[in-house]
């Protein structure tokens, strides 16, 4: 399944109903470039699981759990930026049975972990939106990359969902 997300509004909307269908076991692995909107659009899925925030991104201290503030699944979200490899994910001791997992930068790292996993992918077409003030830059970038992060601009969102809990949805991989 594929789809256009017009903004950061839109990203932080689509999440929220995609929360609302997830449950608990549901891994989720998040992969699209720096400043794409994978902690946005949790964001949206925690306000759809009605857990309790704020949900930021968790790069430096690599795993948040949110509980539920309505008797659901809590949300566990987790930064693999920095975690070379599986074992080190696995260090973290995420409760994948009991909750709704959310792995931004995870691709190749949580294989064998679950029976089944929905893979979503951001891509953000370079310049379809407005360059932003220079108040707005982000430390340690070049000028160019540093504009770039601050435009709230389209998206295109990929869900390809792998195993038995994916297999009769709309997420369904068609492989």
């Amino acid at each position: 399944m594929r789809v256009e997300i017009a903004d950061a509004a839109g990203m932080e909307e689509f999440g929220r109903d995609l929360g609302a269908r997830l449950r608990a076991g549901d891994l989720l692995i998040l992969a699209g470039p720096l400043g794409a909107g994978k902690t946005t659009l949790t964001r949206g899925i925690g306000a759809g699981l009605g857990v309790r925030g704020p949900v930021q991104s968790p790069t430096f201290v690599l795993a948040r759990t949110h509980p539920s503030l309505v008797g659901g699944a809590p949300l566990v979200h987790v930064d693999a930026y920095r975690l070379g490899s599986a074992e080190l994910v696995e260090d973290l001791d995420l409760d994948f049975a009991g909750s709704v997992v959310v792995v931004e930068w995870g691709e190749g790292l949580l294989d064998g972990v679950s029976e089944s996993w929905l893979e979503v992918g951001i891509e953000r077409p370079r310049g379809a939106g407005e360059a932003p003030d220079a108040a707005q830059s982000a430390d340690g970038l070049d000028d160019a990359d540093a504009e770039f992060l601050g435009v709230d601009e389209p998206r295109i969102v990929s869900l390809r969902g792998f195993g038995p809990r994916w297999a009769d949805t709309a997420y369904a991989d068609p492989r």
